[in-house]
């Protein structure tokens, strides 16, 4: 029987990847949508072996777009995580790495037009509701305006350079609860272990390294081999996810976990970030927002561990496994406690395939 083909775009966005569909031409149903990810993906394999996953969180990302009927967007950004090993799909979070590759897909996709020298993409991420700006070098050379992807910038834990790709973040506190502070406090004890339970673009849970039984600054490899360290923080996970009112949080990647330990690259903090149940091998972009957020606002577990630069806006580095991520946030913190205008990053993002993915005739 023959396969049913459907266009995308495969691309790498910060440092995840994933394919960039239109939105159109997959099922409207979540049940049935959900099946055709996972056969393409090739979800429930260690491997991925039979879809075009590649193993890793990282690279079991989904990107759907499609025309906004928002006043203010160009693009409404629906994003789904498929797992790796289980035939799950979780649309409860977002992923700005993968958003960075939204500017340019959307273009790749026919659905925005090239503006000059650089397009704005103006995205609504459906999943959060958060707003972005995201600004694509779109050069013209003898009227073949074309989608850059060559340039000097870098991102951690991605080999090379590549054109900038700026996003501006707007309107992402309380990006799934409503409050800054889901639980209404800065800092919780849950099972004798202080957390910050805090919801800016990513809900999350962060804890202190040292109160986990390690130093913060261990790679990525190591942390997965540490099977204690998650047997700790995944009950953790779970009764934070029902306080700050996320319901049964078991199977959904959202909350996500970091810990935080004292910078010793001149960064503002060293952390690790969880998928929660892998370590990321760099940083998240919208958990380096929420990040950047809990060392900004006032009386989480950041203090005492966080250098935080003057200024405002301010630039904050953010040390992970493979380098660090730099976040420009422009803030408050007033009577009405920590209220973030924008925050902006620079990630690269590169198309990798263009062509039609197959999947089981019978989805």
């Amino acid at each position: 029987m023959k396969q049913r083909e459907i266009p995308c775009v495969l691309m790498r966005g910060g440092t995840s990847k994933g394919p960039y569909f239109n939105r159109k031409d997959l099922p409207e149903d979540l049940d049935e949508l959900s099946e055709v990810l996972i056969a393409a993906v090739g979800a429930g394999h260690s491997l991925n072996i039979d879809g075009i996953g590649g193993g890793n969180a990282v690279t079991t990302k989904v990107a759907m777009l499609s025309p906004s009927d928002d006043e203010w967007a160009d693009i409404d950004y629906f994003f789904a995580q498929v797992s790796v090993e289980e035939k799950l799909v979780d649309y409860a979070p977002t992923c700005g790495n993968i958003l960075a590759g939204v500017g340019p897909a959307a273009i790749e996709l026919g659905l925005m037009p090239i503006q000059g020298e650089t397009t704005a993409v103006k995205i609504l991420s459906t999943n959060t509701g958060a707003r972005v700006e995201a600004i694509v070098e779109t050069p013209s050379n003898n009227e073949d305006a074309h989608v850059n992807y060559q340039g000097e910038a870098s991102v951690n834990g991605v080999p090379g350079t590549a054109a900038p790709i700026v996003l501006n973040f707007k309107d992402v506190v309380g990006s799934k609860t409503g409050q800054l502070f889901p639980t209404g406090n800065s800092i919780d004890v849950i099972d004798g272990i202080e957390l910050t339970c805090i919801d800016v673009a990513m809900p999350m849970v962060i804890g202190r390294a040292a109160d986990f039984g390690i130093t913060g600054y261990e790679s990525r490899e190591e942390l997965d081999a540490n099977k204690k360290l998650f047997e700790m923080i995944e009950p953790l996970r779970i009764k934070a996810g029902e306080q700050m009112g996320l319901g049964d949080v078991s199977k959904s990647v959202v909350p996500k976990f970091g810990l935080f330990a004292e910078p010793r690259d001149g960064g503002a903090v060293a952390a690790r970030y969880f998928m929660p149940w892998t370590a990321h091998p760099a940083f998240a972009v919208t958990g380096s927002i929420c990040t950047g957020s809990c060392l900004l606002a006032d009386g989480t577990v950041a203090q005492g561990l966080a250098q935080i630069p003057k200024g405002n806006p301010v630039k904050i580095n953010i040390e992970h496994p493979t380098g660090s991520i730099d976040v420009i946030f422009d803030y408050d913190v007033g009577q009405q406690g920590f209220d973030l205008r924008s925050a902006g990053l620079l990630r690269t993002s590169r198309k990798l395939f263009d062509g039609k993915v197959c999947v089981p005739a019978y989805l």
